[in-house]
């Protein structure tokens, strides 16, 4: 297991439940101190996060008490494991990390997690690699020898941004690996420190927008070739980011994409509580204000469920509308 799967080697001493329910027959339940993994600050997940946690916590009914915060994390595979351990109760993660959780491979290799649910697609994800447009970079084989921010350990844009350089030939020490989220990654691009950073982020990315007001960006585009082999050696899909997605772009650039999904712990959260919590954020999403809030919908609530176990609370609640059988 490599250092992506932090803290997995403990699974099997998983930590304390941070859920309290009140058994004295009252209709309402305490529940206090539950946490959403989310991913870097500088990133989509956190900021999205914070307002989804917002939400929820202004909508539950029928618990006393309830508190859900937002924190700062590793992203997809640091939240399945920190789930997997009973530090947090909920997490966003990538889609395609979920499901090699339950079978033990990828970065959860030899550890199978099957403690969590499916409670809702949040908002497809898209591999957005930026550099300077003095840079002299032109492809990914233009790496080879750079400082390049490959994100987080234990990140969805970690393992993505690895996948992508092997397709080009790349391996670890074929560059210079800086494991960052991308809001450390622009300062450092910014200031001349770093030469490339990837960011699997929502479309259009605020923190690539900001970096454009004060750096010269261009976005690396993957060839046919590229795309080729990442789509025959994982989940994730062809995706063209328009060139009107950003004011600095002067055409149409292939990437991949994946879906951000929430997931919930089924030994902290039971059906009623994870039903509850299911309600108040598809029945509240409008008061998202984050761009990427607008794929907090109905109709789109269920993409990225296939092959992960549903969360019998989320369960229920889809059922309710429609959307299962």
């Amino acid at each position: 297991m490599n250092k992506k799967g932090t803290g997995l080697i403990a699974l099997a001493a998983a930590g304390s439940i941070l859920l309290a329910a009140c058994g004295d027959g009252n209709d309402t339940a305490e529940v206090s101190s539950l946490q959403l993994g989310t991913g870097s600050t500088g990133g989509t997940y956190y900021p999205l996060g914070t307002e989804m946690a917002n939400v929820i916590n202004n909508n539950v009914e029928g618990y006393d008490g309830f508190d859900l915060s937002a924190v700062s994390s590793g992203a997809s595979v640091d939240n399945l494991s920190n789930i997997a351990q009973g530090e947090f109760e909920l997490g966003m993660t990538v889609h395609l990390p979920a499901l090699d959780a339950l079978t033990g491979d990828g970065d959860f290799e030899g550890v199978e997690i099957d403690n969590f649910g499916f409670m809702g697609h949040i908002y497809p994800e898209v591999m957005q690699i930026v550099t300077t447009e003095d840079s002299g970079i032109e492809s990914i084989a233009d790496l080879e020898g750079m400082r390049v921010a490959i994100g987080p350990p234990g990140s969805g844009t970690q393992a993505a941004a690895k996948l992508i350089l092997e397709a080009y030939g790349l391996e670890d020490g074929d560059y210079d690996a800086y494991e960052e989220g991308f809001g450390d990654a622009a300062g450092r691009i910014q200031d001349g420190n770093l030469d490339a950073s990837f960011g699997l982020l929502g479309l259009p990315a605020g923190s690539i927008d900001e970096l454009s007001i004060s750096a010269d960006i261009q976005m690396i585009s993957l060839s046919d070739e590229g795309l080729g082999y990442i789509e025959e050696n994982s989940g994730y899909e062809a995706f063209t980011i328009p060139a009107d997605s950003y004011d600095f772009l002067e055409e149409d650039i292939q990437a991949i994409t994946a879906y951000a999904v929430l997931v919930g712990s089924t030994d902290t959260i039971d059906e009623d509580l994870g039903y509850e919590i299911t309600r108040a954020l598809f029945d509240n999403a409008g008061s998202v204000s984050h761009a990427q809030g607008e794929h907090l919908t109905l109709e789109n609530a269920l993409n990225g469920s296939d092959g992960l176990p549903m969360h019998p609370g989320a369960e229920r609640y889809f059922q309710e509308q429609g959307l299962l059988d």
